[in-house]
């Protein structure tokens, strides 16, 4: 069987960006790619009820080997990548015996990974790390995630003498758009609670989310030929740009907030002058902000119809997901036992806040507690994006003993 750094380095060759403007489920046929080979894969290891939907999710199960009945758990992580950057053609490379220095990536030297802004690196001398080549992103989000789970799964068959209870195995689409949960079948998935393997670093255990809404912002001008322009033309250009300046800049945008500070971030632009609009997300850890958010954006949207009274403008809302905290509530043992696996593991468990969203928000907020635990990667959604072996080689065994825990418990 391939070790855990082979398998993701054969995972982040497959290109499965996500399109957060297709109707399609998965958005990208491209994601069937890997669906298609983690399938092969489940069944190739041994494991049960292996099925592939049509939309993308693969499932499978880790058979108990207990006589005794105990709580079936599921590990979860996601096969597409950030439509911010491209995911074609990705170029992994490996830094072996790390020397602690900033790394510059070959094929764009001037993008260079630097120490003073990765302090992580420091702690990771002698290790192996892996980058990009700087043209792409590299798809450890959350693609560390996939190959800490096969490799955890490998690793208890090839150990019976651990005692464990069932694990579902899931592999999910279209997390990074929102949509990772549609179509997912949580009778089928039959579990307790589950463990998403999508966050930094190791050791870290995540129990709240950001809340996120979608904004799209549409402006609807009226176009002529400019020479005849007075009077008749209406920019939505002009509009649209007037709009996105009077967001909020120096608060509530990303640049400026950090830990439990919400933002609103414009990320999208697109049009000309008869119709043009802007995509933004809305981000808080309180849903209550999220709606004052949005209500500034539809008090900027009056102020410009009451300027540009002939053109059209209109604020459009859409539910993301929910901040995972109140949800968990629901299965207390996640936590405890996510925090006793990570110190059984020999890591200092640390449970933090994610400033951003993972398939663990829809799920809990669906009903199944979902904490969301490190597999090793950083910068996501960068060409600077990078992960290393012994952060990953941790987290399989932050899974290992997670297994084994919850197979101490005992159904009544």
């Amino acid at each position: 069987m391939p070790t855990l750094l082979e398998r993701f380095l054969t995972y982040v060759c497959i290109d499965t960006q996500s399109d957060e403007t297709s109707p399609s489920a998965p958005s990208t046929e491209k994601q069937l790619d890997l669906s298609r080979l983690l399938e092969q894969e489940c069944r190739e290891l041994g494991l049960k009820d292996v099925s592939l939907s049509p939309h993308g999710i693969v499932l499978a199960t880790l058979p108990s080997n207990i006589s005794e009945k105990v709580p079936t758990i599921a590990w979860v992580a996601h096969v597409d990548t950030s439509p911010e950057y491209s995911g074609t053609n990705v170029n992994p490379i490996v830094h072996e015996e790390y020397d602690g220095e900033d790394i510059v990536l070959p094929g764009d030297p001037s993008k260079i990974l630097k120490v003073s802004e990765n302090p992580e690196l420091s702690q990771l001398v002698g290790e192996s790390i892996i980058t990009t080549d700087g043209t792409t992103l590299l798809g450890a989000d959350d693609k560390s995630g996939i190959a800490v789970i096969m490799a955890a799964v490998e690793y208890l068959i090839e150990h019976p003498e651990i005692p464990h209870g069932p694990v579902r195995v899931c592999f999910t689409v279209d997390e990074e758009i929102g949509r990772g949960i549609e179509n997912m079948d949580f009778d089928a998935l039959g579990s307790v609670c589950a463990y998403t393997l999508d966050s930094d670093g190791r050791g870290r255990i995540d129990s709240e989310t950001f809340s996120a809404d979608q904004a799209t912002i549409i402006v609807r001008g009226i176009n002529t030929h400019p020479s005849v322009g007075k009077g008749a033309m209406v920019n939505a250009i002009r509009i649209l740009s007037a709009f996105i300046d009077r967001i909020p800049q120096l608060t509530l945008s990303p640049e400026t907030t950090d830990d439990r500070e919400g933002f609103m971030h414009p990320y999208h632009i697109s049009g000309g002058v008869a119709e043009a609009s802007a995509r933004i997300i809305l981000r808080d850890f309180e849903t209550e902000n999220l709606h004052a958010q949005a209500k500034l954006l539809e008090s900027i949207a009056e102020s410009l119809r009451c300027e540009y009274p002939k053109a059209e403008i209109e604020v459009q809302i859409k539910e993301q997901y929910r901040n995972m905290r109140d949800g968990l509530e629901k299965e207390p043992r996640a936590l405890p036992f996510a925090i006793e696996a990570t110190a059984a593991a020999g890591l200092e468990p640390h449970q933090d806040i994610i400033r951003g969203g993972t398939d663990g928000s829809l799920m809990t907020a669906a009903g199944l507690p979902t904490p969301n635990l490190s597999s090793g990667q950083h910068n996501p959604h960068s060409p600077l994006e990078w992960t290393s072996e012994i952060e990953m080689e941790s987290a399989k065994m932050v899974l290992v003993e997670l297994a084994r825990r919850w197979g101490q418990e005992r159904l009544s």
